[in-house]
């Protein structure tokens, strides 16, 4: 097989063939100004998958939004490298990213302090799933799937065939009462 040619057109072709809503813009796009973008929005975002997620959805808006970009206001490129910084910013200042980013840094506490003091988490021994069989069934199994088999909440809808809300509603019923253990 022989490698695929890039497509490369000039920026007037371009601005053209995206204001026709052409196949080929979108495809010219990509190749032409792909790396740049992520160049700019990784040195936003760090974590390399988000920064592809950001790369994607600022192809997007540049294809939904490209009504709004005039040529005489300045080059193609500055409008859409605004639109990539703009989204890179937004993800960074939002509040998904920066409580996935606490996350991140408490998986790697509670990692590294399990290695330090040679820990493993291991619920049979606090007693804990004794206690969960002291529960009702339905809460019972929502448990067992989230916490001891690592379900998400979505994924432990799914297996049981009930409504994700019924999920979180148990859960949070079996742990109020796993609680009352504790206090």
């Amino acid at each position: 097989m022989s490698p695929q040619r890039k497509i490369s057109l000039s920026e007037e072709e371009l601005v053209l063939a995206l204001r026709n809503r052409e196949k080929i813009a979108v495809e010219a796009l990509y190749d032409m100004y792909s790396s740049s973008l992520f160049g700019v929005i990784s040195r936003i975002i760090t974590d390399e998958a988000i920064a592809e997620d950001v790369l994607q959805e600022t192809f997007v808006k540049i294809w939904r939004s490209f009504g709004g970009y005039s040529s005489d206001k300045g080059r193609l490129f500055t409008w859409m490298v605004n639109i990539a910084r703009n989204l890179a910013i937004d993800k960074v200042r939002s509040k998904d990213f920066k409580n996935q980013s606490k996350n991140h840094e408490l998986e790697n506490n509670v990692t590294f302090v399990d290695e330090q003091k040679n820990t493993v988490y291991k619920p049979e021994l606090l007693g804990i799933k004794e206690l969960v069989t002291t529960l009702k069934p339905e809460q019972r199994s929502i448990l067992d799937l989230v916490y001891f088999k690592g379900y998400t909440h979505v994924e432990a809808a799914e297996e049981l065939g009930i409504p994700l809300g019924t999920v979180k509603t148990r859960l949070r019923m079996g742990i109020l009462q796993l609680r009352k253990h504790f206090n």
